[in-house]
């Protein structure tokens, strides 16, 4: 079975060749990208299967046993982030496919999006299923690449200053990245995971300290942790509709996910993490009122997504399974609500013409079925129950409670305070942009580009695939008991790490 560890990571890069070679004929690029992401989902719910029921599984690429060889490892955490992730993209890419349909006609090709996408399929794959920081490194070279390509295609002014954006504060952190790889290797010998668990208790604290230090500096500017987030709200809410989504929904959270690998499977600390709680209480409050004080609708959600990384910085910080279990399903919740978000997004725009608030109303009277695809989403990311939201928040708020420490109980009073500046949010979008008077859609600003807004023109494939993503909001809430337990699973394998360092290091799969 570990040869379904590869399946992710080489079947869209060579389905990426493919597409771009059948450029002149849409309908291939089309179902060609579906039918690849369709059999990543069944290999990443088999591989979750399997590594819930007998451990890890690991794949020494070239025969090549680790620490010296690649290791591509999927356990419970990398398989079911894996699992949800493809099933967002496959979502989202049904999304777009309808847009284009709508805007250009079935028979109009797109050479770049359909390779391109595929390729940030890879990366994300990559990024979770690796077992070494290089690799690790490798699959962020590869979500940067592949994502200004998105961002920047059909080139206007905004989107080339946000692209740029993006890029250099990307290029820096990668620079920090190699640097810090450099470091690792320098001090311990080694950059495989499973490994510098090992070699990591040998040096004496204070590099250990620093090494900490600098993945969290690393990771934070990936996960769009707060002082370090000002490239997000800048860069995301000029693509695309289903690009917007995809970052939002999936970027960061590869960025937190590589945060939660390094720093609790190669250090060791005690419950209650002062420094972690602390950027969280940041995080939290800064990303939520930078929301309140937006008029633009993408910018607002782009914020709230800032805000809600905190969330899962908070059960970081807490430092225990309980912590980790709750970070795990905020991590699912959150994957898939703000894909939706962003999706609804682009359907507003398309009534409205505009994304500024100010300008919108009374869209519950024009599409009831739009009103009722933003109402899932935004309740549940509010917290409001019987949502996923307030599953995934509850579990927080209860290892908060439960560590005991002040730190984390004041931690905890901000996890509540930012739930209701969340909930006042997207109160605020409801009332502006739902309720009042129906107000004329604005001109597209620019007919040249991909944002094509103010036609009132969707088709059943976007409404569907948003409908999608709202059921699969739903659904998590459905299965709350199931997912937590598997959460809980995967929380204890990270705390121990046993199991990792036994699959790893013994080269097989361990249980």
């Amino acid at each position: 079975m570990s040869e379904l560890v590869a399946v992710p990571v080489l079947l869209p890069l060579g389905a990426a060749g493919l597409s771009m070679a059948f450029g002149r004929f849409a309908d291939v690029q089309r179902w060609l990208g579906l039918l690849v992401l369709g059999v990543i989902v069944v290999d990443a719910a088999v591989l979750l299967y399997f590594a819930d029921v007998h451990g890890p599984l690991v794949l020494h690429l070239g025969g090549w046993a680790a620490p010296v060889g690649i290791a591509l490892v999927a356990d419970r955490l990398a398989a079911l982030l894996l699992l949800i992730s493809v099933i967002v993209m496959f979502a989202v890419l049904l999304y777009s496919i309808g847009q284009r349909i709508t805007d250009y006609g079935r028979g109009t090709a797109s050479t770049t999006f359909h390779p391109i996408y595929l390729v940030l399929c890879s990366g994300v794959s990559l990024a979770y299923l690796t077992g070494d920081l290089f690799n690790l490194f490798v699959a962020f070279e590869i979500m940067l690449a592949s994502s200004y390509v998105l961002i920047t295609r059909r080139t206007t002014v905004n989107r080339v200053r946000a692209g740029m954006t993006y890029t250099i504060v990307s290029l820096s952190s990668s620079v920090l990245f190699l640097t810090m790889i450099g470091l690792v290797y320098a001090a311990t010998g080694t950059v495989n995971l499973a490994d510098l668990a090992l070699e990591m208790g040998e040096l004496p604290p204070a590099p250990v300290r620093a090494l900490a230090l600098l993945m969290i500096i690393v990771f934070g500017v990936k996960s769009a942790m707060v002082p370090l987030h000002f490239w997000l709200p800048d860069s995301y809410p000029n693509a695309p509709a289903p690009i917007t989504a995809i970052f939002a929904a999936l970027l960061t959270k590869v960025g937190i996910y590589a945060m939660i690998r390094t720093q609790i499977l190669v250090f060791e600390r005690e419950p209650s993490w002062p420094l972690m709680l602390t950027l969280a209480m940041a995080t939290m409050i800064v990303g939520a009122l930078g929301a309140l004080a937006q008029n633009d609708l993408n910018r607002m959600l782009s914020f709230l997504l800032v805000s809600h990384i905190g969330f899962m910085l908070f059960g970081l910080g807490v430092y225990d399974i309980a912590g980790l279990t709750g970070v795990i399903l905020y991590i699912v919740h959150h994957i898939t609500v703000q894909a939706t978000l962003f999706l609804v997004s682009g359907l507003i725009t398309r009534y409205t013409g505009t994304v500024a608030l100010s300008r919108m109303g009374g869209l519950a009277k024009i599409s009831p079925l739009v009103a009722v695809l933003f109402a899932v989403p935004a309740l549940s990311l509010a917290g409001v129950p019987p949502f996923s939201g307030f599953v995934a928040k509850l579990a927080l708020l209860r290892a908060g409670v439960g560590v005991g420490t002040v730190w984390a109980q004041v931690a905890t009073g901000v996890v509540v305070l930012t739930s209701l500046l969340t909930l006042y949010a997207v109160a605020r979008v409801w009332s502006r942009a739902f309720w009042g008077q129906v107000r004329e859609p604005e001109g597209d600003p620019d007919p040249s580009d991909e944002l094509v807004v103010g036609t009132g023109d969707t088709s059943r494939g976007m409404v569907r695939a948003t409908g999608v993503l709202v059921l699969s909001t739903v659904l998590v809430a459905v299965l709350a008991g199931p997912l937590a337990e598997v959460s809980q699973r995967a929380a204890t394998d990270l705390i121990s790490g046993e199991a990792y360092r036994a699959a790893v290091l013994g080269g097989g799969s361990g249980g």
